[in-house]
């Protein structure tokens, strides 16, 4: 990511489009292609014009603009990394699909219990009811 909105060294044309997407941290080759049908549909001229004085005005992105350790990689390596960063204590990341498994039905055995016994409470009170009604 970067602070503000500058030309990206990642680029295809200009840059303008990659240091948007860097700016906002959104995956570069979907918004090259959002941005793509953008000009299409509004009849070419001004999406160009409008593109071509980004690029005059906007400064080249410089090491001061990036306040992430992965900015210059992909989307996808960006988030892999922060997930191999932020979970890699995770317990369920070691389970194997066997243990899954067994974790699975051992807590659908709980809630099964705690149904019953919720079902049975209740049973019990429509029973005391039942009996208040008669009297």
């Amino acid at each position: 990511m970067t602070r503000r909105w500058t030309r990206s060294p990642n680029r295809e044309v200009f840059g303008v489009v990659a240091g948007f997407a860097e700016w906002k941290d959104l995956p570069i080759k979907e918004t090259r292609l959002i941005v793509l049908l953008i000009i299409l549909f509004t009849s070419v001229f001004p999406g160009l014009v409008i593109y071509l004085l980004l690029a005059i005005y906007l400064p080249m992105q410089t090491e001061e603009d990036i306040i992430s350790p992965y900015a210059s990689k992909s989307f996808s390596e960006r988030r892999a990394k922060y997930r191999k960063e932020h979970f890699k204590d995770a317990e369920w990341s070691e389970k194997s699909t066997e243990d899954l498994k067994k974790e699975y039905e051992e807590l659908k055995r709980k809630v099964e219990d705690m149904e019953s016994e919720m079902f049975d409470k209740e049973k019990d009170w429509d029973e005391r009811f039942r009996k208040e009604e008669e009297k």
